[in-house]
């Protein structure tokens, strides 16, 4: 059984600091735990009538195991409950008070005694700095907030970093119809962490869904492994806050654009959740989530079926945003489909119905046995001639098809319909924008369920990456990793630069070599284009006029190379995440970098074949195939280049490694510069 079966299952309740006084904490949480089926015994250590002053005499008096302590008391003294509450066999409690770590001064104190008990005695701490949890099938509500106890069983667990938005969250599933299983505020998460639930809800019967709202990662890989474990059993819908909360830039465009929100959004999609934007939308997806969950698959086709077309019109249009494919339907279907309905509607997908009739139930079996639908979205304004769901459910669809309804109305019919919806165990959500958020929940989670991670690459053994690293180190390390670079020539003075010229003949690009200057173009550390004696002396001249001009004293090294074919520059790279360890980056390049961000970020080490698929996030993705005459990247090949850098980054060798420009050319993949970040020495010097 889990360890956190005490918190979330108790067999009785002892409520710490309860009050008879409206308005206090302890009032409040008490009065929510009054429903509650098994025994609540109330502590305060002033003399009041039905209460115990110890825990140790209500838990003496209760006669059994008293599981959970719930905590209405200053931080000051919470502890010294905490610690009395584990003596006498209490093995769970919830901490709600603020004034730990979070307040400063005294409150690290107060935090620290709480780590001390937990470690001493095991017992298990939700918070502190949350308004509690609730599990409305139990009718166990340990939560001060007003209303909790209106919260009908259902079946979408809520995982969230606040115990605002855990309820806000909690409040929209049981409007639309979904209800919730267990909903918990980590707040501080000092003991029992959103990983610790995620685990716990893997094995959780009652939850068919989970939504995981995110703020802070105290842990990234405890995360990224907690929702692997649980969205290989139970879709995970994941709501990441802080889109313009832009962490402090690495030394590379790698480090700059894998913010702390972008990657983490990025990860946990690469661990099988599906993303939300918002609360509305992750309760929408949630709900369509929580009914039938679909097969894997990676391209899966909805068949939309609609009593109105220009509903219809803005499911199909909003699907096609998000990339899902609505596949016309075979000839055979639309032949059954003609014989159901009059000519003059569509039937080719969407299949618009009109005013749904008696011929619904048919309809819906023919759409979802064409052959190119894996997923049914029905869609129709409330009507007194048809119960939709219960129609829908009477179709005797395959219980393998996940079906998606959506309706409008008057509120006391779309009540109704959400009433029979459940009793058909089928998802029904409001209106055309929350339908096609939902199927399209349905679809990602297929595709995420598809795309499991294959074998990650192993770079080889750790090396020395200390000292100084100049672009020159950095691309010999890119060629012992069989990553294709230009011709190159180190020079120390002119006359080498000028053999090196003659050397490697044809037109040259040529650079200074400085491990401190990471950006050289931007200093006129760069000249392109050099196909002459005389263009060289000229490119020397304006590099030393730059190297001068930045103070230096040093003598000037020079960079001679050769100049690559043209191309489609992309952004490649690797670093140490602070969060979740190592990640990598992949996108379009060059200049375009930093204006359009245009990435993709996946957590490392990773296999090949998933490092390539990163492709299909990008925005721009047409232009790798050969748009417009342009060269076709080699997938395999940037795939095995990313997995390789992730693998090196994360073997402890180096802390970032960046490839930008990273050209695909006709004969291939070359890098053309290259940014080499050492292993926590950042001051020894990078390479650009």
């Amino acid at each position: 059984m889990s360890d956190l079966a005490a918190l979330f299952e108790p067999r009785s309740v002892v409520v710490v600091g309860a009050s008879s006084s409206p308005g206090k904490l302890g009032h409040a949480m008490a009065s929510s735990l009054a429903s509650f089926a098994g025994a609540v015994h109330l502590v305060n250590s002033r003399p009041s009538p039905g209460m115990f002053p110890s825990v140790t005499e209500a838990v003496a008096a209760a006669g059994s195991t008293v599981d959970l302590a719930v905590m209405c008391v200053p931080a000051s003294i919470t502890a010294d409950a905490l610690r009395e509450s584990a003596s006498v066999g209490v093995r769970a409690a919830l901490v709600c008070a603020g004034g730990f770590a979070e307040a400063g001064g005294a409150g690290v104190g107060y935090a620290a005694d709480l780590d001390d008990v937990v470690d001493e005695t095991g017992i298990r701490l939700l918070g502190p700095n949350t308004s509690g949890f609730f599990v409305p099938r139990a009718s166990l509500f340990a939560s001060f907030v007003p209303g909790v106890r209106e919260f009908g069983p259902g079946s979408v667990a809520v995982v969230a970093a606040s115990g605002g938005v855990n309820h806000v969250l909690s409040f929209q599933l049981s409007e639309h119809g979904a209800g919730v299983s267990l909903g918990v505020g980590v707040g501080a998460g000092q003991d029992v962490t959103a990983p610790d639930v995620l685990r716990y809800l893997a094995g959780h019967e009652q939850t068919r869904a989970v939504i995981l709202h995110v703020e802070t990662v105290p842990d990234g890989r405890a995360l990224i492994a907690a929702v692997e474990e649980l969205s290989a059993v139970k879709p995970v819908v994941a709501l990441v806050v802080g889109r313009n909360d832009v962490s402090e830039f690495a030394q590379s465009h790698t480090g700059a654009l894998a913010t702390s929100w972008r990657t983490t959004r990025a990860v946990l999609r690469q661990a099988g959740a599906v993303l939300a934007d918002d609360e509305e939308q992750a309760v929408a997806a949630a709900t369509a989530l929580s009914s039938r969950r679909g097969a894997p698959n990676r391209a899966p086709g909805v068949g939309l079926i609609t009593g109105q077309a220009g509903p219809g019109l803005i499911i199909a249009d909003a699907l096609a945003t998000a990339g899902i494919e609505v596949p016309r339907l075979s000839d055979a279907t639309q032949s059954v489909i003609g014989g159901l309905l009059p000519p003059i509607t569509y039937q080719a997908n969407p299949v618009d119905t009109g005013r749904p009739g008696e011929t619904f139930p048919a309809i819906v079996r023919a759409v979802a046995d064409d052959p190119g639908v894996d997923i049914v979205a029905v869609y129709a304004i409330t009507e007194p001639v048809v119960d939709l769901p219960g129609a829908t459910a009477g179709a005797g669809v395959d219980a393998a098809t996940p079906i998606v309804l959506g309706v409008d109305g008057p509120a006391a019919d779309v009540a109704a319909s959400r009433a029979s919806a459940t009793r058909g165990d089928l998802a029904l959500v409001r209106g055309p924008t929350r339908l096609a958020q939902g199927v399209a929940a349905v679809a990602e989670d297929m595709r995420r369920q598809a795309h499991r991670t294959g074998s990650p690459v192993v770079t080889a053994a750790r090396f020395d990456a200390g000292g100084l690293w100049d672009e020159v180190r950095g691309k010999d390390l890119l060629d012992d990793l069989d990553i294709a670079t230009p011709s190159r020539r180190r020079c120390g003075d002119r006359d080498a630069a000028h053999r090196a010229f003659a050397e490697l003949g044809g037109r040259v690009a040529v650079k200074l070599v400085d491990p401190e200057i990471l950006h050289k173009s931007d200093v006129g550390g760069v000249v392109l284009g050099v196909e002459s004696v005389t263009a060289l002396g000229g490119a020397l001249d304006a590099l030393d006029a730059a190297w001068a001009a930045l103070g230096r004293t040093a003598p000037v090294v020079y960079l001679v190379e050769s100049m690559a074919a043209s191309g489609l520059d992309l952004v490649v790279g690797a670093r140490l995440d602070p969060v979740f360890g190592p990640v990598v980056v992949a996108g379009l390049g060059g200049t375009t970098t930093e204006v359009l961000g245009d990435v993709a970020i996946r957590s490392a080490p990773l296999g090949t074949d998933a490092a390539a698929a990163m492709v299909d996030d990008l925005a721009a993705r047409r232009l790798l195939d050969g748009y417009r005459g342009g060269p076709v990247v080699d997938r395999a090949e940037l795939g095995r280049i990313v997995a390789v850098l992730g693998g090196l980054v994360d073997s402890g060798s180096v802390a970032e490694i960046e490839i930008n420009p990273l050209r695909a050319t006709a004969e291939g993949l070359v890098a053309l510069d290259a940014v080499v970040i050492p292993r926590h020495d950042e001051e020894e010097g990078s390479a650009r």
